[in-house]
Order: structure tokens, then sequence, then C-alpha cells
């Protein structure tokens, strides 16, 4: 028998910057052109948020950062998946909720990225970097900075 595993519809999304407000973004490698913080779906349902935000940090930069560095900025956003991407999720589901964290770091770091997730990695003014963003939550996230 073979067993599918669908994506857990609910994920982080890590803000990444600089006391200066810097922001990383990462260039998606399944569609180029699409500017993003790190992102990423639980790994299971009972997965503790920070937890998800270490792992994902540390799988797309390459950066290790503990759990309780992670700043939970108490916003959460429900989505529609893009179609492209319904697929990797259980039949029927069609949208995902989004916890918003902070991470802040001493200065720009060169990220070390996963080929098979994102081809570039760039830093960026926080202003600039919300513009670049494809995603509008991203881009709303990365636009709180502005007021913290």
């Amino acid at each position: 028998m073979v067993h599918v595993l669908f994506k857990v519809p609910e994920s982080v999304l890590v803000v990444i910057h600089t006391p200066d407000l810097q922001t990383l973004l990462l260039e998606r490698a399944d569609h180029p052109g699409f500017w993003q913080s790190v992102t990423g779906s639980l790994a299971r349902l009972d997965e503790p948020l920070r937890a998800t935000c270490a792992r994902e940090v540390e799988e797309e930069t390459g950066l290790h950062a503990a759990m309780e560095d992670f700043d939970d900025w108490q916003t959460e956003r429900e989505y529609p998946i893009f179609p492209q991407w319904r697929s990797r999720y259980a039949p029927g589901v069609t949208h995902n909720r989004e916890h918003v964290f902070g991470l802040r770091v001493g200065e720009p770091f060169l990220a070390r990225l996963s080929p098979r997730e994102h081809t570039r990695s760039r830093w960026l003014p926080w202003s600039e970097a919300a513009d670049a963003c494809f995603s509008w939550t991203n881009a709303k996230a990365i636009r709180s900075l502005g007021s913290r």
C-alpha cells in the first residue's frame, strides 16, 4: 500500500532583518522572479511554530537560530493556495493559515541556499523588500517592520 503524504495547510513566514531593517529575500527556484522571505509548512500538525521557524530558516538559509530567537508577531493570515501548488495538499484543501515571525540578526549574512527551493538571495531596505515580494502577506509583514 502506498501512503501519500500531503503538506499541512499551516505555515510560518519568517522575516529575517537587521537592526537597521535590511531584509533578506530569496528567489524561488520554481518561479524565477518571485521573491520571498523564509516560509514553510509545519512538518506535522503538532510541530511547534517556533520549531518550524528554526527548521525552515536553517533549511533555506543555512543559519542556525534557537527557537527563542524568533519573535512571534502575533499575526496570522489565511489565504488561498495558488492552484499550481494545490496538488501538494489533501484533496479539497484550498487555503493555508500563515503565522508571521521575525528574526533579527546583527548584520546581513550570505545565505546558503537549497538549490531545489531558491536560486538567489539579496538584502534590501525593508520598503524595497516589501515592494519586491510576490506574496501580499509577505509584503504586508515586511511593511510592518517600519512600525516595529
